[in-house]
This record gives structure tokens, sequence and C-alpha cells, in this order.
């Protein structure tokens, strides 16, 4: 075997390990997070603005997003994310979700870049479908959603509250201008 071969095949082996070992550690950090009882999809589907977020590679630079969930024929969700750029510029990326439990539809897993994959969890609702509360069992990130471009500051503190017991650092939230 080429000395080349060897030293790929080395480093593949490595951060193979690292990430694995990387989620490893997650898992067992932190218990796994309390969601909501039961989702309805059909509800959940349709435009949420984003109130509030934790800082994350995926949205930086990002201000005024919004994500759009639909329903693809196989039944798996599509979702469009957009943001705006510091120029104004509008950005889109488009994921898949599929349910991971089907028992409360409150755990998905969204696919953005095969084979990569994160999980999304359900933690509040409101009994309208009028705003969520959203996070990774990393509680690395957290968003929270509504239908409309503002959300009530009393109900913002009731779901940082939910954050904050379930273990998300809630001082580093980045709040929609």
């Amino acid at each position: 075997m080429k000395e080349n071969t060897k030293i790929l095949i080395a480093s593949i082996t490595g951060i193979t390990a690292g990430i694995t070992g990387y989620m490893l550690y997650n898992k067992f950090r932190y218990p796994p997070l309390k969601v909501c009882n039961k989702v309805d999809l059909q509800r959940y589907s349709g435009q949420w603005y984003e109130i509030a977020r934790l800082p994350n590679r995926f949205e930086n630079d990002c201000f005024n997003s919004k994500a759009s969930y639909s329903f693809n024929p196989d039944g798996s969700i599509k979702i469009i994310n957009s943001c705006h750029d510091e120029k104004g510029k509008t950005k889109f990326i488009e994921g898949t979700a599929f349910v991971s439990d089907k028992e409360t539809n409150a755990r998905l897993k969204v696919r953005f870049s095969w084979p990569f994959s994160g999980d999304y969890n359900i933690l509040k609702v409101g009994k309208n479908y009028d705003y969520a509360l959203v996070g990774t069992e990393s509680r690395e990130n957290l968003w929270i959603l509504s239908r409309n471009e503002f959300l009530d500051m009393n109900i913002v503190e009731e779901l940082l509250e939910v954050a904050e017991q379930q273990g998300f650092n809630t001082r580093r939230l980045i709040l929609r201008k």
C-alpha cells in the first residue's frame, strides 16, 4: 500500500473517531431533552420567524431569519431556511427532516447536506401553534420561533425559563432586531 494511501486512511479514521467521540460525549453529557408530548406536524408546518437563537455557524451574518416547513410526497418534511446578510441579500438553504420519534412527532432528524444530519427537538409549542421552542440534545443550538415577526416578551421569558431548566445557556441568545 502506498504511503499516501496509508496517511489518507489514518486521517479518515482519526476524523471519524473524533466526530464519534464528540457525539458520544454530548449524548451522555446531558439527560435527554424533555420534548412536547405530541406535535401535530400539519399544524406545525408553514412559515416561522426566528425570534432568538444561540449563535451557530450556519447563521453567521444572518438577520431576519425565517423557516418554512411543508410536506414532501414521501411524507418527509421540506425545510427552506432564509435570512438576509449584512448587505440585505437574501440567502436560502433547503433541507429535509424525518420524524425520529413517531410517538410524539417532537424529535426529528434534519439534513441539509448528505450524509450529515442533526437533531431537531420541539421542546414547547403554543396551544395555537403560534410559537415554538426548538433545541438540540447537545444544548448548543436553540431557537425561539413565532408565526409573527415579533413575540410577546412574557412568552419569550417563559420559553427562556424552559430552556434554562433543560441546560441551555440563554445568556448567549441573539434576539431578532
